[in-house]
């Protein structure tokens, strides 16, 4: 349903961020309004309006007041709408970083990030795994409205179709240059078939709005471990072809299990197969050692890639999406990071990824377009310790809390799950501070949108609310008023956050990794917080409240299609 409506009117105004040169342009500005309500939501509203113009006019008098009091702090000396970079990390947690709480581990960058931007403390991200997160930012949908959206394995064809709108695709209709570098996981190729390894690697990001990518295909614990390059398989030897498989591809193949004693990382659980780089990994592979990486290099190859590209599109407004590999398993790190945590390689992998974010701040400095680029921080899910490899995250823990108040990590739609840090960062335009509005990765594609001035499409980006009010601070943004939460493909876990109520349904009555160890824990199937003074989950109140659990559990199954409210 509406959260573009039920948040209110004026966050789905679009004003061109110049309209405030010099005095109010009030031609210029009726002009230049555009209001995003896809017929999905237009329903919910009143039908005596019903076309644009009349939307146009409705939402400029109601937003009147906030235009005035807000123009002056979000428009003041923005030029023209900014270059955007999206970092996204993967599995970090709320407490994972200085600037949230965390006294064990050292993340100057991320700390100097949120010193000098806007720190959300209810910022999410909309699924507490990587595959449904990341096709949810990118297409502004909710993931469970669509079939095999969760985690993908290696042979995965795309799961976002051909000419699928994006955040990608709106950004290029506005004249950006659009780059996605780093973690994919989104599957590659056509349906039935997957990707052609050997072959043009298509469908993939250059079909729904990228203009350039260089990946890692799926998610480095899954094989196989080579880069893509726009559409084939970077370095790739054809008279040593690349074979991708999910059963042994001869019986003297070696894997985890065969040749456990040969591996420089031992697995605790799943992640036995095919051994590269002294790791066994998800699933079996063959050939393509020319092209294969070593782990170690990951992140630096994404930076110096990302550095590449930026230099090369700094005259033109660019969309980057970096998705970075750190915090996901093997934890292994470069060389010149490894032991600095005090928290073994998972500790390591945060230190690294760290880096990464310096490094793009300081390259963004270096081209003097820091005025005028914004840069988002953000998490695909939540934390997760023991994830298939023995790399002493649990043993080596100690003080360290990586979900901070929270309940839960990855896999869980607990809190933990799925409110992650989300900074955002643009001097001079962004007013260093805190914000406690709700905001989540799903609204970045409605958010950038509205920013660049490009109207949503009626028949898709279906839950993505315009937030960047909130996004660039404005005191009279809302955020949005509701959000859905999964956790992986439509297992019928949800949450369900309305205003300061949360509603958990576990549909089996188990949920993942509650306690940071994966393990099923019983619970009920309905579960209901105060989160204003319970933000750590830990008092069901639906046996006091049964008519606000009643309309949550109505608002939840209109939202995913069903009919239960029991």
């Amino acid at each position: 349903m509406g959260d573009r409506i039920r948040q209110g009117v004026h966050p789905s105004v679009v004003f061109q961020l110049d309209l405030w040169h010099d005095g109010v342009d009030w031609v210029r500005m009726l002009s230049d309004i555009t209001l995003n309500v896809s017929p999905h939501d237009r329903r919910f509203m009143n039908p005596f309006i019903s076309s644009r113009s009349q939307w146009s006019f409705f939402a400029l008098l109601l937003n009147l007041a906030w235009l005035f009091l807000s123009a002056g702090s979000v428009a003041s000396g923005a030029e023209s709408a900014p270059n955007v970079i999206v970092i996204m990390a993967d599995d970090l947690g709320y407490g994972d970083v200085g600037c949230y709480g965390s006294a064990q581990l050292d993340t100057p960058n991320i700390d100097r990030l949120a010193s000098e931007g806007l720190r959300f403390t209810n910022g999410y991200c909309s699924a507490s795994t990587c595959t449904p997160t990341r096709y949810s930012f990118l297409t502004g949908t909710y993931a469970f409205r669509k079939a095999n959206t969760g985690i993908a394995p290696p042979n995965s064809p795309a799961l976002i179709a051909a000419g699928t709108p994006t955040i990608a695709s709106l950004m290029k209709q506005a004249g950006y240059a659009t780059a996605v570098i780093g973690k994919w996981h989104l599957g590659l190729g056509e349906p039935g078939q997957g990707p052609q390894w050997n072959d043009e690697l298509k469908p993939g990001p250059l079909e729904i709005g990228f203009d350039h990518c260089f990946l890692l295909p799926t998610t480095n614990d899954r094989v196989p471990q080579v880069y893509v390059q726009d559409h084939r398989v970077l370095n790739l030897d054809p008279n040593d072809p690349l074979w991708v498989g999910d059963k042994k591809p001869s019986p003297d193949h070696p894997t985890g299990i065969s040749h456990r004693d040969e591996l420089k990382m031992d697995w605790s659980h799943g992640h036995n197969a095919t051994i590269h780089n002294g790791i066994s990994r998800i699933g079996f592979y063959t050939g393509g050692h020319a092209a294969r990486f070593r782990d170690e290099d990951l992140a630096d190859r994404w930076v110096s890639e990302s550095k590449r590209w930026i230099s090369d599109h700094q005259e033109q407004p660019f969309f980057l999406f970096f998705a970075a590999h750190d915090i996901h398993v093997p934890r292994i790190v470069h060389e010149r990071f490894q032991g600095k945590s005090g928290l073994g390689p998972r500790g390591d992998a945060i230190v690294e990824l760290d880096w990464c974010v310096g490094e793009l701040m300081q390259t963004v400095k270096n081209h003097n377009m820091e005025k005028n680029t914004m840069i988002v921080f953000c998490s695909d899910n939540g934390p997760v310790l023991d994830d298939g490899y023995q790399d002493d995250a649990i043993e080596k823990l100690g003080d360290h809390d990586p979900n901070g108040p929270y309940t839960g990590g990855k896999y869980s739609v607990f809190e933990g799950g799925t409110r992650t840090p989300f900074i955002t960062w643009w001097p001079g335009t962004i007013q260093p501070g805190v914000s406690d509005k709700l905001v989540c990765t799903i609204d970045l594609a409605a958010s950038c949108a509205a920013m660049v001035s490009v109207e949503l499409p009626d028949d898709a980006v279906l839950d993505s609310v315009n937030v960047s009010d909130a996004l660039l601070g404005s005191p009279a943004a809302t955020g949005r008023q509701s959000l859905v939460q999964q956790d992986n493909g439509r297992s019928g876990n949800y949450g369900y956050r309305r205003g300061k109520w949360k509603l958990l349904r576990s549909e089996r009555g188990k949920q993942k990794n509650v306690r940071l160890r994966l393990v099923d824990d019983q619970v009920p199937k309905y579960q209901l917080f105060d989160l204003s003074v319970d933000p750590g989950e830990t008092n069901n109140v639906i046996a006091e409240y049964p008519q606000i659990a009643d309309e949550l559990k109505r608002e939840l199954a209109e939202e995913i299609g069903t009919a239960e409210t029991r």
